[in-house]
């Protein structure tokens, strides 16, 4: 089921995520901009239809992991004896068009869909309904219906939140109100990897402090796996051993080397830490998470509270 062995990098094959060009853009957009500009450049290339990061449709690895391995996931919607209590509640942050936010709903969770630029919720809105349009005409068929198989009858809500993930105003205005207990389900696909290397550490505290410490779940869909971080980003490089290092450590800084991978990371965790509970190779996954051919790159980890 699981896998910890790393794709080699391959230049070639991360320069196929996207064109040179493209790269380039997104490079030259954000090298040495300051963190706090980010979210109006973000904004800015929704604004230009610029947007080689949206797969258009949603992960086929997140919806096989949820779907095959729900001993994963205690606080999952599993029954028809479960609607008359309040549902469980799923984050995606840098949503985009929202195409996990409305698989997500299909797995019964009620689901926010966060991201910093207005521009991109108004493309989420927009897929929303061209969505549940064409659905009705079938189109989509499974892909976004219920997910009865697994005792799901009925999509949970979608909720579309503009705020930045890092501060508390998104959730005091989505109608979620304070975190009680926090999310039961976060997903992590092109955030993660979108962010400057500097700010992984508050990344990890402030998913462990948003994560539901009872049953609460995180699961990342790791990309680019083949690409050298030292090449810049976004999207960054990443690897299994790098997400062990932070989501371990949560708000610690640490040291990397001029390859940007960690440099003897404590085997001591912090606070707040978060433990992988399996990482996993998925049978499918969007194109630009295989190699040139055709073998999935991608690996999706499940995290939880020690």
């Amino acid at each position: 089921m699981a896998s910890d062995s790393e794709p080699p990098i391959n230049a070639s094959s991360a320069n196929d995520h996207a064109s040179q060009g493209q790269s380039q853009r997104l490079r030259s957009l954000f090298k040495d901009a300051d963190y706090s500009t980010h979210p109006e450049n973000w904004d800015t290339l929704w604004k230009e239809s610029f947007t080689p990061w949206d797969r258009g449709g949603p992960s086929q690895a997140l919806d096989e992991v949820l779907s095959l391995h729900r001993e994963l996931f205690p606080n999952a919607q599993s029954s028809a004896d479960d609607w008359d209590k309040p549902r469980h509640k799923a984050l995606v942050a840098g949503c985009g068009r929202g195409h996990d936010v409305l698989l997500l709903s299909a797995h019964g969770y009620d689901v926010y869909g966060l991201d910093s630029s207005p521009t991109s919720l108004e493309e989420a809105k927009k897929n929303e309904k061209r969505v549940a349009e064409e659905d009705a005409e079938g189109k989509w068929k499974e892909v976004y219906a219920p997910r009865r198989k697994l005792g799901v009858t009925t999509k949970g809500r979608v909720m579309w939140v503009t705020g930045d993930f890092f501060e508390d105003d998104w959730v005091n205005d989505s109608g979620y109100g304070k975190v009680k207990n926090g999310f039961d389900l976060i997903f992590d696909y092109t955030f993660f990897c979108a962010l400057p290397p500097e700010a992984r550490p508050q990344y990890a505290k402030r998913t462990s402090d948003l994560l539901n410490p009872d049953g609460g779940r995180l699961v990342c869909l790791e990309w680019p796996l083949d690409k050298d971080s030292s090449t810049g980003g976004p999207p960054w490089g990443v690897s299994g051993d790098l997400y062990l290092a932070h989501l371990g450590h949560p708000g610690q800084e640490l040291p990397c080397d001029d390859k940007g991978r960690v440099m003897n990371g404590s085997a001591d965790t912090t606070p707040g830490a978060l433990k992988r509970l399996a990482r996993i190779q998925p049978t499918c996954t969007h194109k630009a998470g295989c190699d040139g051919q055709g073998n999935v790159i991608d690996r999706v980890s499940v995290w939880s509270h020690q």
